[in-house]
């Protein structure tokens, strides 16, 4: 009886243990910011980052556990959990044998809102994210919005279910949306856009760079500055406000994605001045919404979740990476090595359909034509790319199905990263600090530790503040978060609750 009455106790303080339900989730994703950026920074914050780091519970060796490390993946993986070999993200883009090229929210079936042409939608995500079981526990009664500067990184952490999704469009200097969502442009978007808040950076000088005065020269020079990341916030409370979000009965779901970073770091790289810069405006911006939301929610109300979607890798070449391994490999010299082997042993001809990043699609079509065993060729364009300098390691479909490569964390993860349906013929890895790119600026999308090692923070009511130094998922947020609200685990999770942060 005693031990009966000591179990139930135990399990009776489990139930107790998970935070309470708040009335508002705010997921934050910081495009492309690395871990490092929490701590060679730290000093200097005073506003966001600081209170986050230090009322938050901070995972200081957080990764990712897929291949590739991309905006679309990251985004995919933030609050679905999934690994992109179960939610069917396998990139950014990729080649569909009867569509072509598409990208990870491509949608012809749709129009875009408050630009032209067409829209997009997240029928491409094989999964459901923590915003769809919270509307499909209450009844949809929850509100779900996805923002960012870009349509993928908006659309995919809200998921099938959102109210809505709004991102940039830099052709019209606009925030625009889907008929996925709606027919219309909410009223209120309608008058934000004619406000053209996007203009005020005419001619705007940060470091060493001047924007560009003209609006579609604008628009587009916006993106790779801190004042993207501005532009954001300051939709996110419009939002806000509008939305009347966190102010009802039941839990609504703010998915906002930073985009600044990425496009900052793509072009500068992570050591650089401008990298600084942008990390410093995204402390105070992040600061300026918990303001915003003291006021309108209660930040007791509130829960935030914190990471960034993959890190960067130092750009080759440049000062801070003198004696330390590293380069560029250019794209072309990998198809190009591919061509010659296959047309030298089969005959010539067009033998890739499509190379995206470090996937590469062989044509299906010549290779039934030339009468030859798939798995041959797949081995023989592997081999092609092995032999090249700087490359560390080639997967062909069949060993990445089969189980037939070297049995460590960097297979697991070409493996975790790879969807049958639309995985690619070969995934080529280059070496660490090597990347396939052309000849300026620098990218990321291996699983080495500069590209997977993100920061991920939750703070609020019932969070246990402190810093936690074991290792982790990003896949562990979306259970985590589906515990504290008391809905179903996401269809795709492979994470774990991360119930040590719990009061």
């Amino acid at each position: 009886m005693k031990k009966l009455l000591a179990c139930l106790l135990v399990f009776a303080g489990l139930l107790a243990a998970a935070p309470n339900k708040p009335k508002l989730v705010l997921a934050i994703v910081l495009d492309q910011f690395r871990y490092d950026y929490t701590t060679r920074f730290r000093s200097e914050y005073t506003a966001g980052f600081d209170r986050l780091l230090s009322q938050g519970a901070v995972f200081t060796n957080a990764r990712y556990i897929h291949f590739p490390t991309v905006t679309a993946v990251g985004h995919s993986t933030f609050l679905s959990g999934a690994i992109p070999s179960i939610s069917g993200i396998v990139g950014n883009e990729w080649f569909d044998p009867e569509e072509g090229r598409v990208t990870s929210v491509s949608d012809p079936g749709t129009k875009l809102l408050g630009g032209s042409g067409a829209g997009s939608s997240p029928r491409r995500l094989l999964v459901d994210t923590v915003g769809d079981e919270l509307k499909l526990a209450d009844g949809g009664k929850s509100r779900v919005i996805g923002i960012s500067l870009k349509d993928r990184a908006a659309i995919l952490p809200a998921g099938h279910k959102a109210d809505a999704a709004y991102w940039f469009d830099p052709a019209t200097g606009n925030f625009v949306s889907s008929t996925y969502y709606f027919a219309d442009l909410p009223n209120w978007v309608k008058e934000y856009n004619a406000a053209r808040p996007a203009d005020r950076y005419r001619g705007v000088k940060w470091l060493d760079h001047t924007l560009p005065a003209t609006d579609k020269e604008l628009y587009s020079a916006l993106e790779a500055t801190p004042f993207s990341n501005e532009l954001e916030e300051a939709f996110a409370e419009r939002t806000i406000e509008q939305e009347h979000l966190g102010q009802g009965p039941d839990t609504d779901l703010l998915a906002i994605s930073f985009s600044a970073h990425d496009y900052v770091g793509h072009r500068y790289g992570p050591y650089a001045p401008e990298e600084h810069e942008t990390s410093m405006l995204a402390d105070k911006l992040l600061g300026r919404l918990f303001e915003l939301l003291s006021r309108t929610v209660g930040m007791s109300n509130v829960l935030v979740v914190l990471t960034a979607d993959h890190g960067v890798a130092p750009v080759p070449g440049s000062p801070e990476m003198a004696g330390m391994p590293g380069g560029r490999i250019a794209p072309d010299d990998v198809t190009a090595a591919v061509q010659r082997a296959l047309s030298a042993k089969y005959g010539a001809g067009n033998w890739i359909s499509a190379s995206v990043d470090e996937d590469v699609y062989l044509n299906q079509e010549l290779i039934a034509k030339a009468g030859a065993d798939p798995a041959q060729i797949r081995r023989m364009a592997a081999g092609a790319i092995t032999a090249m300098p700087h490359i560390f390691r080639v997967y062909t479909r069949d060993q990445l199905l089969a189980g037939e490569y070297l049995h460590d964390e960097i297979s697991q993860a070409m493996v975790n990263g790879y969807n049958e349906r639309r995985g690619a013929d070969i995934e080529v890895l280059p070496d660490p600090y090597w990347i396939i790119s052309g000849q300026t600026g620098t990218t990321h999308g291996t699983p080495f530790g500069y590209d997977t090692h993100v920061p991920v923070i939750f703070m609020g009511s019932g969070i246990r503040a402190g810093r936690y130094n074991e290792t982790i998922a990003v896949n562990d947020i979306a259970p985590t978060l589906a515990t504290i609200l008391d809905v179903e685990i996401p269809s795709g999770s492979v994470g774990r609750v991360l119930a040590e942060i719990f009061e």
